[in-house]
């Protein structure tokens, strides 16, 4: 890997970060679904969509979302959601993957959440997840945050997990960020977290 520089979303241009959905499924989803929840998220088109990830990205005292945008040698290669973690209505509502077992308060704006990782093909495989959640945790805390968490998935059986789905993240990039888990609510799902 080149020399990698990891960026807030809002000091630079939507081009980029647009470079690194590309238009596969993240280009498809804009970073919307987690923060819109299903039902709304699958009869918007992709240009609303998009429309939206550039709000909530050209702001930086916007609370709806942000994330990082990672550059190898310049080249946008890397993007990772992270904001409050009410911004992420299909986590933060009914869904038992983040609330099983749990009884705190789920409106604390100042518990953050990691929604999605995304990595240009070409430049997977070599450890830019680490990278990135690491980045996060330092990010999430410089906005002041009093935790982070992720909601990561496993692999079914041991087996592989389709890039997809890693979408998430996996149980090590989060542990290697500095996160523990607190729960296991499915037989595949974890929710990891560091507090501060």
């Amino acid at each position: 890997m080149g020399e990698l520089v990891i960026r807030p979303a809002d000091e630079v241009p939507f081009d980029d970060l647009q470079a690194v959905l590309g238009s596969s499924a993240a280009g498809r989803c804009q970073c919307q679904r987690q923060v819109l929840g299903d039902a709304v998220w699958w009869h918007m088109p992709v240009e609303e969509r998009r429309m939206r990830l550039a709000e909530q990205t050209s702001d930086p005292e916007s609370s709806t979302t942000s994330g990082l945008v990672a550059f190898e040698d310049g080249e946008p290669i890397g993007w990772v959601a992270v904001a409050p973690r009410p911004t992420y209505r299909r986590y933060y509502g009914r869904s038992p993957v983040v609330w099983s077992g749990r009884q705190e308060d789920r409106d604390d704006p100042t518990v953050w959440a990691v929604a999605c990782f995304v990595v240009r093909a070409g430049h997977r495989g070599q450890g830019l997840t680490y990278e990135l959640a690491r980045a996060a945790v330092d990010f999430a805390r410089s906005r002041d945050a009093t935790a982070l968490e992720g909601y990561p998935i496993l692999a079914p059986g041991g087996g592989e997990i389709v890039w997809d789905e890693a979408s998430v993240g996996t149980p090590q990039v989060f542990a290697a960020a500095g996160m523990e888990q607190v729960t296991a609510p499915t037989v595949r799902r974890r929710v990891m977290r560091i507090d501060w």
